[in-house]
């Protein structure tokens, strides 16, 4: 009988609007969630160890069935706190945490929010969180296209700092500043001692337009080597008809070629993306991107116009359940250099083939 009564009182302390044994339940504030993306992808030139470009860091295997992100998220929230942790596995995890804490390279989210102001919507946030550069997330489904483009994937997806955040009454205007760790950091690389800084300003005019700019000031080298970099990502996201949706973006970067330097390499890259909402079911999307690094600031060829590259690509998706998406992409790439390898060679072009099967709750 002591053991009901002990277990009794846990319950009302953990669930104390639970009315009954059969519709206890946690309360509204707190939610799980859960993301899986399965994928196979077939690139023409082969590689052999299955690994694919050292630039591209989602669904980077070859002719394998294989996790690109699985993701187990909780979240809080109330009037004046909010809070989310999420773990996360697969190649995603592998290729971008690769340099941090074994501890941390299964973390996807942790952090805390405080609301500064009874009046206004007005937020500190600190910790793990998701990066405010860039029109593509790491989450599969909320993008217009199956993989990612060279502007997402090389450019933060999370970063680990502080933000104070403000929305407007209206909902139409955003606005952070944020002060961080690193480009794309958890830990800072040792014997940097610089602290990064970064802004977020975005503008709603209405429920079919999306106008935001990011920026990124910061060094991300050991002090010896320590090189500033500014970068700024532009981009607006329109909803031109009920089916038809586009965005367009630019991301540009400028780092000193040395400590000290008055003189800067720099890198760009414009994208467009489309997508039509054939029905309930299909769609079908395209992007057109370029992406130059003729220095290899990002992204080190060592040949001599670096990484000037052209790339394409077109998907359709399949909703087959409301938390069910099969998508096919055909993507490829074309190159001022020969960078590709091929067996024994190196080509100018990389042509692949990828299907994914994402699953949320």
């Amino acid at each position: 009988m002591k053991k009901y009564i002990v277990v009794g009182i846990l319950l009302g302390i953990f669930f104390p609007k639970a009315q009954s044994s059969d519709s206890m339940k946690l309360s509204p504030k707190v939610k799980f969630s859960a993301y899986a993306e399965l994928f196979y992808t077939y690139d023409f030139n082969e590689p052999s160890n299955h690994l694919r470009q050292n630039f591209l860091y989602s669904y980077n295997r070859h002719n394998e069935v294989n996790l690109n992100l699985g993701l187990i998220k909780a979240s809080y929230e109330s009037e004046q706190l909010r809070a989310n942790f999420a773990l996360m596995a697969g190649t995603y995890a592998q290729d971008n945490m690769a340099a941090e804490q074994n501890a941390l390279r299964y973390v996807n989210e942790a952090n805390i929010g405080i609301k500064v102001s009874k009046t206004k919507n007005l937020w500190i946030d600190a910790g793990i969180m998701p990066s405010h550069i860039g029109w593509e997330s790491a989450i599969g489904k909320d993008n217009m296209n199956l993989t990612r483009s060279f502007a997402a994937e090389n450019s933060p997806y999370f970063e680990t700092g502080a933000k104070l955040s403000y929305t407007s009454d209206n909902g139409k205007w955003f606005l952070s500043g944020l002060v961080l760790n690193g480009w794309q950091r958890i830990a800072k690389p040792e014997g940097n001692q610089t602290i990064s800084f970064g802004h977020q300003v975005t503008y709603k005019p209405n429920d079919k337009i999306t106008l935001n700019s990011s920026s990124f000031i910061g060094n991300d080298k050991a002090k010896e080597d320590k090189r500033m970099r500014y970068f700024h990502d532009l981009y607006g996201s329109f909803q031109l008809t009920e089916a038809f949706s586009a965005v367009l973006g630019f991301d540009i970067g400028a780092e000193q070629k040395s400590k000290g330097s008055d003189q800067y390499n720099v890198w760009y890259s414009p994208n467009i993306l489309m997508k039509y909402q054939l029905d309930n079911r299909w769609a079908v999307a395209g992007r057109l991107e370029y992406y130059n690094d003729k220095n290899g600031v990002i992204i080190s060829t060592k040949t001599p116009n670096g990484f000037q590259t052209f790339g394409y690509s077109l998907n359709i998706d399949y909703a087959i359940l409301k938390n069910v998406i099969f998508r096919t992409e055909a993507r490829g790439f074309s190159s001022k250099d020969a960078i590709f390898a091929k067996g024994d060679d190196m080509k100018q072009g990389n042509f692949f083939i990828t299907t994914s099967l994402s699953v949320w709750f």
